[in-house]
């Protein structure tokens, strides 16, 4: 059964959550990043709720050679790759796979880049509450090579949010930032299409005018 309408709604009740966990947030002190396309939708609600800057943080996924929807690994800004080594082990992920999707998943965070950032870097976060947004959390590939890109930054401290986490996958991202907040942890986590009514992909223009809307 469905967990949520839409993404719209869920970043409304995890905005809720974040209100009720962290209290007031000083704004000056506070930048919320979302990984598109997905998590903007999300990060509009935080941004509406509590007036933080928002801004896009864009990390591909690697996805495993015979799964797409299956991240095996993801990369980010400043050459940052990040694998989750036990499922390429399972999944005998070759040396050879790992070295040509890497290339392509570069070229295409670049064209990424320049498509949502005109090119420009992730900057300001130096002494401030980074809160990363997605719609979901699975394997966590993606969510760890977002930290490991933020933590190039000096942030003062790490915040994760989501809607719903994998249950196995919720302590080991514990372990590498200060707080995770989300909504749901299942056991029985097939895939994140699972716990949306609404799961439809936003094109490359609505999260741009997502971007520009922010307030």
């Amino acid at each position: 059964m469905s967990m949520f309408k839409d993404r719209v709604e869920a970043g409304k009740r995890l905005a809720e959550k974040l209100k009720a966990d962290l209290g007031v947030i000083d704004p000056r002190g506070a930048v919320v990043l979302g990984i598109p396309r997905g998590g903007l939708a999300i990060s509009k609600e935080i941004n509406l709720a509590f007036q933080i800057p928002f801004d896009c943080l864009i990390i591909k996924k690697i996805p495993a050679p015979e799964n797409k929807e299956l991240a095996i690994g993801a990369v980010g800004e400043g050459g940052v790759v990040v694998w989750e080594e036990k499922i390429c082990r399972d999944l005998e992920v070759t040396t050879e796979y790992k070295q040509e999707i890497v290339k392509k998943k570069i070229e295409e965070f670049e064209k990424k880049e320049n498509d949502f950032r005109l090119g420009k870097d992730v900057s300001g976060l130096k002494g401030k509450s980074v809160i990363i947004v997605d719609d979901g959390i699975a394997t966590g590939a993606t969510i760890k090579a977002a930290v490991a890109v933020v933590k190039n930054f000096s942030p003062k401290e790490i915040i994760i949010a989501v809607p719903v986490i994998a249950l196995e996958t919720l302590p080991e991202i514990k372990k590498i930032v200060d707080r995770v907040i989300y909504l749901e942890a299942p056991e029985m986590f097939f895939s994140l299409d699972q716990f949306y009514e609404d799961f439809r992909q936003l094109t490359d223009e609505e999260a741009r005018n997502i971007l520009a809307s922010s307030v």
